[in-house]
């Protein structure tokens, strides 16, 4: 970045004025400047403000003495979160801002997240809150591209221990703007679901089989976050195609697991037309934090611990076939083409013979449900084989050549498939 990275910063100028001015001049100091947008409902033209709080309350649709009266102080912050994230998207759009820095404490931090949230993936975010990393904060509330950092002892007013976290933060945010790396990649995109290796590894037979057709590979790990990243990627028809084989994401939510990447899981790709390659991988197991219990409609169910942060427990029968009916709705619900692939022998890595998670029983119930709602519009491929299995790549890549020829996914920088 040849010139001065533009920082949106966010606050509450009537109750934040001394630390957004402190962080103004951390900017400049880190080789930045500060674009300040006033999302307080207490005071009028602040000095130092860029973008006034009345601009932010008319972005949506009020006068600010409209949001003032709304009732409450959250009703009027509502409004002015919703002002805010409109007012950052179009900055963005039109090239005025390279990152976000928002700071707050539960008010401030509520109103940051929904301006975050509203920024596009790869736009440097950092967002100060006195609640950083809280379970106050929802998972699904979270960027997967925030940094939060945690202000402390800055509620009210300055001192040496909140400068320090302030001008850290200053730092940060003008650094990875400093830092970001210009696109000149222009193969077409192809984004995989899948968990480590160990569990889901058909992603190592499909990355130079893709590449060699001249695509890029963007692999997605389903632990929550990455499903929301994707999901959102997906909607934006940021892939030329999809290869979504990893779906415990969509089992958790049913299952009011808190590794969840929210309910709209399997439906991004669908509803952008984007071209879907599916298959049920690790659709056998609700994932818990391994140092918690897993769901009581699972206990005594055999269990795998990952590791010390997350562990898997096997879904009963019944759940096997509402999630493969669950499957079968969000992708009939799509607007483009789908093919659901489906492995017989296995669907994940501790489903084989001898691994924890191995149930026969459950993967035929699922197997039958998915062939019973399957729509009749989706390519179904069943297969004879485990989903690790060099048959399911071959499957998965026979999918995608036929499309390509059919002219249903644009092919890749080289077109050389086989």
């Amino acid at each position: 970045m040849t010139e001065l990275p533009t920082i949106l910063l966010v606050g509450t100028v009537d109750t934040k004025g001394d630390e957004i001015g402190f962080l103004r001049g951390r900017i400049a100091h880190s080789g930045g400047r500060a674009l300040v947008m006033d999302v307080g409902v207490g005071g009028d033209g602040a000095p130092g403000v860029d973008i006034g709080n009345a601009q932010v309350a008319a972005a949506a649709g009020l006068t600010l003495q409209e949001v003032r009266t709304r009732g409450d102080e959250n009703r009027a912050m509502l409004c002015m979160a919703r002002g805010a994230a409109l007012l950052a998207t179009e900055l963005r759009a039109q090239g005025r801002v390279d990152g976000l820095l928002a700071l707050g404490g539960t008010m401030g931090t509520d109103l940051a997240l929904e301006v975050a949230a509203a920024l596009p993936l790869g736009c440097p975010k950092l967002v100060l809150s006195t609640i950083a990393h809280s379970h106050l904060i929802p998972p699904d509330r979270i960027p997967g591209d925030l940094t939060m950092r945690l202000w402390s002892g800055g509620l009210y007013g300055l001192n040496r221990l909140c400068r320090g976290a302030l001008a850290e933060a200053a730092g940060a945010v003008v650094g990875a703007c400093r830092a970001t790396v210009a696109d000149t990649d222009r193969r077409a995109l192809i984004g995989m679901t899948s968990l480590g290796t160990s569990v889901l590894g058909y992603m190592r037979l499909l990355k130079p089989e893709l590449e060699a057709r001249g695509y890029e590979l963007a692999v997605f790990h389903t632990t929550g976050m990455g499903g929301m990243a994707f999901e959102r990627l997906a909607t934006q028809g940021c892939f030329a195609a999809v290869m979504d084989f990893s779906l415990q994401e969509l089992v958790n939510d049913l299952a009011g697991s808190c590794v969840t990447a929210g309910a709209d899981r399997l439906r991004g790709a669908g509803r952008a037309g984007v071209p879907q390659i599916v298959a049920p991988g690790a659709t056998d197991m609700v994932d818990y934090p391994a140092w918690g219990q897993p769901p009581p409609r699972f206990a005594g169910r055999p269990a795998h611990v990952h590791n010390r942060l997350i562990a898997s427990v096997g879904i009963d029968l019944p759940m096997r076939r509402e999630v493969a009916r669950a499957i079968t709705d969000r992708l009939r619900q799509a607007r483009g083409p789908v093919a659901l692939l489906v492995p017989t022998r296995g669907i994940e890595g501790w489903d084989r013979a001898g691994e924890p998670l191995h149930d026969p029983e459950g993967l035929a119930a699922m197997v039958d449900e998915l062939r019973l709602s399957t729509a009749p519009d989706t390519r179904f491929v069943e297969l004879d084989a485990h989903i690790n299995d060099t048959a399911f790549a071959r499957a998965a890549l026979e999918v995608l050549d036929a499309w390509v020829r059919e002219g249903i996914v644009a092919p890749g920088a080289k077109n050389n498939a086989i």
